[in-house]
Parts: C-alpha cells; structure tokens; sequence
C-alpha cells in the first residue's frame, strides 16, 4: 500500500489482472475501483451497518453460520482458487487458509453471545449503584489486506467484524484479489447484505484516501513501512486500528530437544507458503552440543522437499507470489554468501517460468547479515550456533521485531522459563506458526511487529465500542455526600469515613467512627 496521491482519473486502469505466480498465466481480473466508487461503497456500507446493528445478534449469527456451511461445502474450489492465485500446494491451502477460517466461524458464531454480553462491575465502594459495559459495534472497518494468506488473514476480521455489528470493507492486495471476490461470492451466498461486506479492489493510494473519508475502524496486515504510515494517518484522525506487521521470529534449540521432531518443525515454520510466513522461521539458534546433527537433520529434509507447480502435481512448496519479493530474498541471500555465509542446499532462483526460488539452508551466518537482521520473507532458513541458553536469549531478541518465537527442549519448566524471557507477542514450546490459526488465542505483536490484537474473545470486544453505563442499585438517598453545599460537618465525617475504610490499625478506625459521630452531630 502507498499513501500517495491518488493518480489522475485519466491514468487509472480499467481492471486489476491477477496471474499465475507458478507460470505467469492469466487466470481472471477484478475490477479497479476509482476513487469516486470506493466513495460510493463506503457511503452504502455506512447505511447498511445501521440497520445490521439494530438486528438481533442471534441473526447475525445465523447469516454467519451459513457462510461457514457454504465454505465448508465448497472447500475443494476454494483452495483450487488459492493454489492457482497465490501458488500454495492443495494440502496447504486447506490446512493454512480454508479450515482456520471455518473454525473460526464456527469457534465465534457459538460464543459471541456470550463474550458480547454486558459485563457487569462490582462497585467495591459506593454499594448503592452499579455498573456495566454494554459492546457496540464501531461502524464500518476496512481492512487491508495482504497476499500472502489472501484468505485467512482478512477473513478473520471480516467474519469477527460482521458478529460484532459492523459492516467492513477488504482492500485486497492487487496480487489476489480474485480470492478477495470469491470470499464476497460465499457471502452473497449466505445471505450477507451486498453493502455489508464489500470488496474494493484498487490501489493503496485510494485505500488511503478511504481511511480520510470516515471509516471507523482500520484492520492492517503488512509491512511495517507501510504499516507505519497507516498508523499515522489513524493517530492523527484517532481512528482506532490494529496493525499487523513484520517478523523476524527466533528459534531456539536447546541441547535436550528431540532433533527429529524439531528438524520438521523448523522446516515446515521456514518453507511454509514458501517462506512467505510474517512468523515463519526465520532465525535459528541452536546449542553447540547439537548444533551439527540438528543442521543435517534439516538440510536432509529440506532437500526431499517437492518444489513445482502445485498444479501439475504433488508439491510440497510452490512459488513466491512477488516477483519483487523474491528479488529482495534473492539480494539477502547474495549479500549472505559474499560475505562468509555457505547455503548447504538452495541459494539461488530456480530458471524457467515462474517466481521460484530454492529452499535454502544457511550456516556461518552473523548477526549483521542482512538475512539475519531484516525481514526476509522467503524460503531461507539460517542457522547458528549458541554456548547457552543466556546466549540464545539474548540473541533472539536483539531485533527491532517481536511478533512470534519458539522454543525446542524436554524440559517444559525450562521452556516455559525462558518463553517469558523472549520479547514476542507469541511464544510457543516445542511448535512453530500455529497459533494465527487458533482462534481463541490473541494475535499481536510487540516492538515493530505491530499494534492491537486479532482473534481471541478480547479481540473481538475490540471491533466494539466499551460504553460504561453507571445507575442506582438500590433506592437512591435524599442527598450525597459529595454535592453542594460544602460544610465543616461534612468535611469531619468524610476525614473520619476515610480512617474507617483505609486506616492500617484498629485504633485509627475507631477513632475514624468517632469522627464521623462528632461532625455529624456538631
């Protein structure tokens, strides 16, 4: 996404056309939204949320429950659509997009009555009155989404937004927008109000432009250059907004890990979607005493790895989506190797059609590499060696990132130990990547890894409004204590309440109820 000014009418495209990353094929188009029309979608998106807000949540519900039946029927074409948009293999896109978005559907449409419900607060001093918060929906979100998980990201937020009473807008990136209009088609499908989930797809300059025209809350998935300049632009219209951002997430081995177990995990936490993963396994440090069976175990894994066309037959990882993208790894890997690094398989593009580029496997790496300090988003995994559990500590995190991290080890005190020693949003013992597709857990990050949360019971109280409502319990006094007009009598009594209520001994509490009984009666 780009915040800058949006072009000139005459130069804005017709269509938004969507290819094939694993052959350059063109597979459909979407429409380009102007900026005008994008007006139009967000002032008939603001129209229908008032109405859906009105309708009882047990309706929203049930449009929603329909929506989880449609995908789950219509899975198999679904992730045809991701393999072929986004280039993820069959079994992938099921695992990382399709199911997470039917459980959480389904998690959500069966406690959303429960985790919206008024929240009432026990008054600890003024016992004659009560309190509660009541949730209200913002209004209308957009949400920006990326191509990377062009489904699961955004879907959560559409699915929670829409229980919550809000109506939302997807911006989808310009990569996928075709997975982007599928998701509306399964709506339409359900029930859903056309104005209540709408699919712009345009440019970020005009998504920009959205945020200025009055949306109510904005759901950010992307980089943390970007994600910067959106948070701005919300700070400074205080539009309250979650950001999603960069990782740069560690691994650490210890030397009681099972190595067999965990060489699978870091390689699947690395070359998943290709290593387009914001918390795929980009850091690896792993304890001396196994440091060289540990590297063989993957490197022996990441050589079996099938990589090709998920289209023309089982494959175990498909394309980078981004021609750009895989230029960036393609420079960080260079960068690596000129500089000491040794790549124990991959390293480099793969010639012929298509945006592949060999699962990779580092060693002799150094912190300053650019692999090791900046984001890399791509089929690298770099290896290194650490004396101890303080080294591996403190290692992981040195980085301007705190989004996810993983420990290995037998040990579950230890582990449990030094998770909360490790700055990430979300630490994991002995797993790598799963949480984004748990629904009941929070997504967040910490540090440049972004702001706010996704999923989880709070993060779907935080697409509401917390109104505080406070009124009489009980039948109210003549009079309060606190009002005008103001007297020496009354001054004496509150000086003796306060000893009643916070004196530390005895004696100041009797002493308290005595000065109390004499302003009152003076």
């Amino acid at each position: 996404m780009s915040l800058k000014p949006v072009p000139d009418s005459a130069t804005i495209p017709r269509s938004i056309i969507s290819s094939n990353p694993a052959n350059g094929d063109v597979i459909g188009e979407a429409p380009f939204f102007s900026l005008e029309e994008a007006r139009e979608s967000l002032d008939r998106a603001k129209t229908a949320q008032k109405l859906w807000a009105s309708q009882s949540l047990d309706d929203r519900i049930t449009v929603l429950r329909r929506f989880q039946h449609i995908l789950t029927e219509r899975a198999a074409e679904v992730c045809e659509l991701i393999s072929k948009e986004n280039g993820k293999p069959l079994q992938e896109a099921m695992v990382t997009e399709v199911l997470p978005v039917i459980d959480l559907t389904a998690y959500f449409a069966k406690r959303a009555k429960k985790i919206l419900a008024d929240k009432t607060i026990g008054m600890h001093l003024l016992k004659h009155r009560r309190s509660f918060i009541q949730y209200r929906p913002r209004g209308v979100m957009l949400v920006i989404s990326p191509w990377n998980y062009p489904l699961t990201i955004p879907a959560g937020a559409i699915v929670m937004g829409l229980l919550a009473g809000n109506a939302v807008i997807q911006k989808p990136a310009s990569l996928t927008p075709l997975i982007a209009l599928k998701m509306r088609e399964l709506m339409d499908e359900a029930g859903l109000d056309r104005d209540l989930f709408q699919v712009v797809t345009t440019s970020g300059s005009i998504a920009s432009q959205m945020i200025e025209m009055g949306v109510d809350y904005v759901n950010f998935t992307g980089s943390t250059e970007v994600g910067r300049q959106v948070a701005m632009l919300c700070g400074r219209l205080m539009i309250p907004s979650s950001m999603e951002l960069g990782g740069k997430d560690p691994v650490i081995v210890r030397a009681d890990a099972d190595l067999d177990y965990t060489a699978g995990a870091i390689t699947w936490g690395g070359l998943c979607n290709a290593g387009q993963t914001c918390a795929s396994v980009e850091r690896v440090y792993a304890h001396e005493s196994i440091y060289d069976e540990l590297v063989a175990k993957v490197t022996e894994r990441v050589q079996a790895l099938r990589v090709g066309d998920p289209q023309l037959g089982e494959m175990d990882m498909g394309p980078m989506v981004d021609e750009n993208q895989l230029r960036i790894v393609e420079h960080q890997v260079k960068d690596a190797l000129a500089n000491g690094a040794k790549a124990l398989t991959g390293g480099k593009r793969i010639d012929g059609p298509g945006n592949f580029f060999e699962p990779t496997v580092l060693v002799d790496v150094t912190e300053d590499m650019e692999v090791i300090r900046d984001e890399t988003f791509g089929p690298v995994i770099p290896i290194m060696k650490v004396r101890s559990d303080e080294e591996a500590i403190e290692r992981a995190n040195h980085s301007i990132y705190g989004l996810t991290a993983s420990i290995f080890t037998r040990d579950r005190q230890r582990g449990r130990e030094i998770a909360q020693r490790l700055e990430a949003g979300t630490v994991m013992v002995n797993e790598v990547l799963l949480t984004h597709g748990l629904p009941e857990t929070p997504w967040q990050g910490v540090k440049l890894s972004g702001t706010g949360k996704v999923h989880s019971d709070q993060g779907l109280v935080d697409l509401c409004y917390p109104y505080h409502i406070n009124e009489e319990n009980l039948i109210h006094p003549p009079a309060s204590p606190f009002w005008h007009p103001y007297s020496d009598k009354m001054y004496r009594a509150l000086l003796g309440g306060v000893k009643v209520l916070f004196g530390r001994k005895l004696a100041q509490r009797v002493r308290g109820v005595s000065q109390i009984i004499g302003g009152l009666l003076h």
